[in-house]
């Protein structure tokens, strides 16, 4: 089996938290998905709270756990405050409590001998760990060999300042059975995810609280996206966009995926750079890419074609059909040659006028004032402008005079209802949310991917719960 195990095994949980009672309900809640699991000793609030929790783990240590122990300083980025003789007393009391692993920031390392390393009574096999949360330390291979003799394996965890930076991890680590790469920051969090795929013998996701930039959820690497499963076989899509956390279209992508029972993962893009993101594609192997804000424009010379009009073609007959876009950027743009080749008269309206000059002539369609838009009336209206998003849903791009149409469309899905949705529905027009347009779209694109019907009662629930599930979380007190 290894060092490291297999299977879901090389899936790390990392419990973390202030409080010994509170780690015990981490450590409880990690185990029903994984063997594996990091302790972050020095995330306790005080050393009465750790001699706790190891009291409770020698007295409660769980059948066939691989247990890590970490106390790491505040030196190697921890949140031990104690030096170097404390963190290696907390990590042979960890060892006396059934920890296998202990995790020793090279920081530690460079004011012992490999020698004397073993002379404390540690656990039995020790991962040097190098950390550097600014930028990627080298890459090259003698990085620790120094201490090479005294450790069972090496962690390189790096900053990632761009897409190139976190595939470069993943190569140094690629073929070596005692190498963990961890990728970090949102820009590393698809290597991340493929870590395990490309040669990194653990993968790390927290039970709770993050402990390091760009994580993601315990639940969510193992469930949705299965980073543990994923083989060379694994067809690899993503969405990219700055910013992309609030994304749904992983849950949407990966939930079909999962009911379909495909070997596929789609994955989050962290893009600040079109350029970088370009290209590191063939790096990842990707197969296809939603874009999101503010790449939609910018990617349209890239591609062939452009589909988003789905959900509102099963409410109105688009030829002949008169449509009002609010807005002049990628969405609106993408909205407007769409309707266009579907032969609707397209019509756009925007704050900034000459934007909307310019893309009404690219798809043989009129720009029209704000001030005119009260006395003209339309098939449809579709807002394409982010106005009406969370946090700011009590605004409205419209007013209920402007209105004059049989169907209002907004792209924006948080929330799910829009100020301008509300509006009308109180002048009795026929409303299609942002979620429609969201989930009409993601089944196309999955289709076109996967080339055969998309799981739509799964992708609807899955997003549908998420939303409300938000709704609720920020309504609470």
């Amino acid at each position: 089996m290894g060092l490291f195990g297999k299977g879901v095994a090389r899936i790390c949980a990392v419990v973390a938290a202030s409080s010994a009672r509170e780690m015990a309900a981490q450590l409880r809640q990690a185990l029903r998905e994984t063997p594996t699991v990091e302790l972050r000793l020095d995330w306790l609030a005080n050393d009465s709270q750790r001699g706790r929790f190891l009291d409770w783990l020698r007295r409660n240590h769980p059948k066939r756990a691989i247990l890590r122990a970490t106390c790491r300083r505040r030196e190697g980025g921890g949140l031990f405050t104690g030096g170097v003789q404390a963190e290696l007393r907390w990590l042979s009391q960890a060892a006396e409590a059934g920890c296998l692993w202990c995790d020793l920031e090279i920081e530690t390392f460079r004011k012992l001998s490999a020698n004397s390393i073993r002379h404390h009574s540690l656990p039995r096999r020790i991962l040097l760990s190098i950390h550097d949360f600014e930028r990627m330390p080298p890459l090259n291979p003698a990085l620790g060999t120094r201490w090479r003799d005294g450790v069972d394996a090496i962690k390189v965890a790096g900053a990632a300042r761009t897409i190139a930076d976190s595939v470069r991890l993943l190569r140094f680590a690629a073929g070596r059975r005692d190498c963990v790469a961890v990728p970090m920051n949102e820009v590393g969090l698809p290597a991340r995810l493929l870590a395990l795929r490309e040669g990194s013998q653990l993968a790390y996701a927290p039970v709770a609280a993050a402990t390091a930039p760009g994580q993601v959820s315990l639940q969510e690497m193992k469930h949705l996206y299965r980073a543990h499963a994923l083989n060379r076989q694994t067809k690899v899509l993503g969405v990219i966009g700055d910013p992309i956390s609030h994304s749904l279209s992983p849950l949407l992508h990966n939930t079909a995926f999962i009911a379909r029972k495909i070997n596929a993962v789609y994955l989050p893009f962290f893009v600040p750079n079109l350029r970088d993101f370009l290209k590191a594609v063939p790096d990842f192997g990707l197969r296809g890419f939603s874009v999101t804000i503010p790449h939609k424009q910018s990617i349209l010379r890239h591609l062939h074609d452009c589909d988003a009009l789905r959900a509102l073609e099963k409410k109105l007959s688009l030829p002949k059909s008169r449509v009002l876009i609010l807005g002049a950027g990628g969405a609106a743009r993408a909205a407007a040659f769409a309707l266009s080749r579907a032969r609707a008269g397209v019509y756009i309206c925007a704050r900034r006028e000459n934007a909307a000059r310019e893309l009404a002539r690219a798809v043989g369609g009129e720009a029209i004032a704000r001030r005119d838009l009260r006395t003209q009336s339309f098939d449809a209206i579709l807002n394409a402008t982010p106005i009406g998003m969370y946090p700011h849903s009590a605004i409205s791009p419209l007013q209920p005079g402007e209105l004059h149409c049989r169907i209002i469309m907004d792209v924006i899905y948080r929330p799910e209802r829009t100020k301008l949705l509300k509006l009308a529905a109180q002048k009795r027009i026929m409303t299609v949310s942002g979620v429609e347009m969201f989930l009409a779209q993601g089944m196309a694109q999955w289709e076109l991917w996967m080339t055969r019907p998309a799981p739509e009662k799964a992708m609807r629930q899955a997003v549908l719960s998420a939303l409300r599930k938000e709704e609720r979380t920020r309504s609470s007190p």
